[in-house]
């Protein structure tokens, strides 16, 4: 998918409402406080999800051309929760198989009077590509290639503003596939647009970040230099084929080396908290003690995926 389309903002309307999610690049800081600040109103003081008619008479089709569960789950759920009817496209067994084009294949799911279209894809720019040939319904971007994944970073933000609010102020150290991860590429344009000016990359160099120089980001290759002192720790699942292209030998390698430990989380921040975007590979970038202990956030961040993925829904439902 060609760059200028993936960097496309054709997310806004010409009134700059939000139209469609595809990605946090260039998206303004008044739309993402807008997100988090929804999906905040709803949760309840005992941190329950609560219940909403938002989307009421509105059809929500969920399209995974990935494997997931906590994603696929969360938006399910989040759909259900605002009241709408919720489709999940049995690609396995659609006209797609037949070697129907996958546009012909959106437009006749649009004309079955779907309203939003929540598409995960191995190919970047993917769900873009789809926002700007398929008009009058919604795009959420659950997730295109090594790209973005604008959802999760949202959830990542919500999570880290229930404990630490003021981001101008914070040390946030990503830890693991950085080049590869749609997840951190969104944490790092979501940082940004919050204020945030230490963001550290922790990664061997076959892994590491490949952008230009920025002064907000720091590259470190020693992961206890990385973590020194940090407020945020936000740990990368490392996929198994990854480890090849960047010669790492086996797994107990790569946790020796850049694996979070309770000696470890001892270098940052006593009060620093510990993420993750699931599903965890426990042993390999994570100890179990530290993916289990009081500074770890992570099935908080489940919940609070719900509630983001609620809030975008309702308000692309309102904007539409």
């Amino acid at each position: 998918m060609k760059k200028e389309l993936i960097n496309n903002h054709i997310q806004l309307d010409d009134s700059g409402r939000l139209v469609h999610l595809l990605g946090l690049e260039n998206l303004p800081k008044s739309h993402l406080l807008d997100i988090l600040e929804k999906a905040d109103g709803l949760i309840d003081a005992n941190g329950h999800l609560k219940k909403s008619k938002a989307l009421d008479d509105m059809s929500v089709a969920n399209l995974f051309f990935e494997p997931s569960t906590r994603t696929r789950n969360t938006f399910e759920i989040a759909a259900m929760r605002s009241s709408a009817n919720v489709i999940n496209v049995d690609l396995a067994n659609s006209a797609l198989k037949k070697n129907e084009a996958l546009m012909d294949t959106m437009q006749s799911l649009k004309a079955m009077q779907i309203d939003m279209f929540v598409i995960r894809h191995k190919q970047s720019g993917l769900p873009h590509h789809v926002a700007q040939h398929l008009k009058g319904v919604s795009i959420l971007n659950a997730g295109d290639g090594t790209n973005a994944h604008p959802t999760q970073a949202l959830l990542d933000m919500l999570s880290i503003r229930q404990h630490k609010p003021n981001f101008e102020a914070l040390s946030v150290a990503i830890v693991g596939d950085i080049i590869h991860s749609r997840v951190a590429h969104s944490d790092i344009q979501a940082l940004k647009t919050l204020g945030t000016t230490d963001i550290r990359l922790i990664a061997p160099d076959g892994l590491q970040y490949g952008a230009k120089n920025e002064s907000t980001i720091k590259r470190f290759s020693d992961i206890d230099a990385g973590l020194k002192d940090c407020d945020v720790i936000i740990v990368l699942r490392l996929q198994k084929e990854r480890m090849i292209e960047a010669d790492i030998p086996n797994e107990q390698d790569y946790f020796d080396n850049y694996g979070l430990t309770k000696e470890r989380l001892a270098l940052a921040k006593p009060d620093a908290i510990v993420m993750h975007p699931g599903p965890i590979n426990r042993g390999v970038e994570i100890d179990s003690a530290v993916a289990d202990c009081k500074q770890s956030i992570i099935l908080q961040q489940v919940t609070n995926g719900i509630a983001i993925r609620m809030a975008v829904m309702q308000i692309l439902a309102q904007n539409s």
